[in-house]
């Protein structure tokens, strides 16, 4: 007996507790239409998971033209370097010719054979396109000490010397010229990258490519095969 009263007190104090459910429940997500409140307590209240914010990733881009910028010259062409007067010349004027790059010295055994026949050739085929370039270098042996006034006039007055005559570089070393560089990184020697004499020789065609090497011994005559098979691509 005093068990079915108990049960009788506890059902009420149940009901004015938890009122009764609604139709408006949804028994199978146990999630109300509209939220119970009683006594500050929410029943079967559904709630969307917040989502993780997605960290942001920054990607960081070389803008082109600063790309373009700092990559490596990939022709001669886009070289500028400095005449015996030290004025600016840009390279990429000689588009379209045929470039033979020499390091000469003026008091070097290899002096008058050189510089004899690269004015042979200079004058046999500049009208077809070839153009020589010089660059006086002290680095071998000293054996161009003068000044660059010096030396334009010792080559145009002892060998008629009419191809341009740029301003003295290294060849060698960590003040060697940008474009000696390129040169020696396009064409190896046979004994590695370093120029090893007074003379030594670069054949660039058209594009401004590099396309062959010569050693200091070798004769401008001796190459006049290559240079007239790129003059007549």
């Amino acid at each position: 007996m005093l068990c079915t009263w108990t049960r009788i007190l506890f059902r009420k104090a149940i009901r004015r507790v938890v009122p009764p459910l609604s139709s408006s429940f949804n028994a199978k997500t146990l999630s109300p239409s509209r939220p119970y409140h009683h006594h500050n307590i929410s029943f079967f209240k559904a709630t969307t998971p917040t989502p993780t914010p997605t960290p942001l990733r920054f990607s960081l881009r070389t803008d082109h033209t600063m790309a373009s910028q700092s990559s490596p010259p990939k022709s001669v062409h886009d070289f500028t370097v400095k005449d015996a007067r030290g004025n600016d010349v840009n390279l990429g004027n000689y588009k379209g010719k045929v470039l033979l790059i020499v390091n000469v010295a003026s008091q070097c055994g290899l002096t008058n054979s050189n510089y004899t026949e690269l004015s042979q050739l200079y004058e046999k085929y500049r009208e077809k396109g070839l153009e020589i370039l010089a660059f006086p270098c002290n680095q071998f042996g000293a054996q161009e000490p003068g000044t660059n006034e010096q030396i334009v006039e010792f080559a145009c007055t002892r060998f008629k010397a009419e191809y341009p005559i740029f301003d003295k570089v290294d060849v060698n070393g960590n003040e060697a010229a940008p474009l000696y560089k390129h040169l020696k990184s396009s064409k190896g020697g046979l004994f590695g990258d370093s120029i090893k004499w007074n003379f030594s020789k670069f054949l660039v065609d058209k594009e401004g490519n590099v396309v062959d090497r010569y050693a200091p011994t070798t004769s401008p005559l001796s190459i006049e095969k290559d240079i007239k098979k790129l003059l007549d691509a």
